[in-house]
């Protein structure tokens, strides 16, 4: 996207002094926020803490609508037939109505990110809203098609991630260092590792809604019943339709992974374990919701807060990629087998040989991450790269330039 000619900073007015008071006062906020702020700027440009932490917490906001209409609608579609204009999507469209105005506010005015967040942020929601009418398409050409690793859903998730990178590279180059810098980047992550452990939902989802409806209890309304029959598939092809090594191979691979690279980023001890923990959190608060007020219940995964703190150990110890991954994957799988023995885990597919394929794929991409993590070009891209033609050769410690 074009930038305008960068121009003078003007004295802004003081921004409202808390979050509560701009709620409490929305025109008065705009009036503010409109001739102090939303004028023609670059990436890179000069941008105080305060003003910071106000572009970031909307993002914040973003993301968490987008997170809880998007749990809510997993458990939806194990209840009833889909519906564009349903309340998750209402919910979750907000949020995405939020991050787009937040895009262009960054776009126009160059606040907050340099160069490389803003074409992530640009992308990833060029991508994302691609993906909308495409996904609308999709639903009315194949029925009900209520699985979460449908092509059109990955590029839902393609895009959320690829935004998320940006917004992550933004908050972490130009946060000056301290408590707020570390929360809200965690805050981040875990609207990422969300994201990325999105998918497997449908299975943890399924493998209650199906034992439910084998037991005569079915948790699905039956015109979802009688529409999936009409289409010629069964409980088990909607409920549980991918096969079963998919749950702990994604777990790993995306999961793992992405908690991994929070712990290498943030460079926080116990940055996985926290990230995860708050996930669960997260998930059963959801969980006790929507059962309170009718909807189908999932087991939760588990399994992800017993790797997340093998790999905070590994790393704490320096362990290479080549140790560190086998271990981890043998924690998770360890947890699998006691979830799986008291009936908390959707299908996981246990033949030696699956397993072990598993855990040589996790362990060859925390390889190749130490790989990057060791060359020089990975210095270079962690720089900011601002439109003033100023490109520090070593990544800076944080913290926004100051007007």
């Amino acid at each position: 996207m074009p930038h305008a000619a960068p121009v003078a900073d003007r004295a802004a007015p003081p921004a409202p002094g808390s979050v509560r008071t701009a709620f409490r006062h929305p025109v008065t906020t705009l009036r503010w926020l409109w001739p102090a702020y939303v004028t023609p700027g670059r990436p890179g440009r000069p941008t105080t803490q305060q003003e910071l932490r106000w572009i970031y917490t909307a993002w914040l906001g973003a993301f968490l609508l987008k997170m809880l209409g998007s749990s809510w609608d997993v458990s939806w579609h194990f209840m009833w037939l889909r519906d564009d204009l349903a309340p998750p999507h209402l919910l979750n469209s907000a949020g995405t109505v939020l991050v787009v105005a937040l895009v262009l506010f960054s776009s126009y005015t160059g606040y907050g990110v340099d160069r490389r967040a803003l074409r992530l942020v640009q992308g990833g929601t060029a991508v994302f809203l691609v993906a909308v009418p495409v996904d609308i398409v999709n639903h009315r050409i194949n029925g009900l098609d209520i699985t979460s690793w449908s092509p059109s859903h990955a590029l839902l998730y393609l895009g959320t991630a690829v935004m998320l990178a940006g917004v992550i590279r933004g908050w972490w180059l130009y946060a000056a260092p301290g408590r707020v810098r570390d929360a809200v980047a965690l805050g981040l992550w875990l609207f990422l590792v969300e994201n990325a452990v999105f998918p497997n939902q449908h299975q943890e989802y399924g493998v209650l809604s199906l034992r439910a409806y084998e037991a005569g209890r079915t948790t699905a309304e039956q015109q979802l019943l009688d529409f999936a029959a009409a289409q010629g598939q069964t409980p088990t092809t909607f409920m549980l339709p991918v096969p079963s090594w998919v749950h702990p191979a994604w777990l790993l691979c995306a999961g793992l992974l992405s908690l991994l690279v929070a712990r290498r980023v943030t460079g926080l001890r116990w940055a996985a374990t926290t990230v995860a923990a708050v996930y669960l959190a997260y998930r059963a608060a959801v969980w006790l919701g929507l059962v309170a007020i009718g909807f189908p219940p999932s087991v939760l995964p588990l399994a992800l807060l017993a790797g997340a703190v093998a790999v905070d150990l590994a790393v704490s110890r320096r362990l290479p990629g080549w140790l560190a991954g086998p271990l981890v994957a043998a924690v998770t799988y360890l947890a699998g087998a006691l979830l799986a023995a008291v009936g908390a885990l959707p299908p996981w597919n246990w033949e030696p040989e699956v397993v072990l394929l598993t855990g040589a794929g996790f362990t060859l991409l925390w390889a190749g991450l130490d790989v990057v993590a060791r060359s020089r070009s990975l210095t270079t891209w962690c720089a900011p790269l601002e439109e003033h033609g100023e490109r520090p050769p070593v990544p800076v410690a944080g913290g926004a330039p100051t007007r």
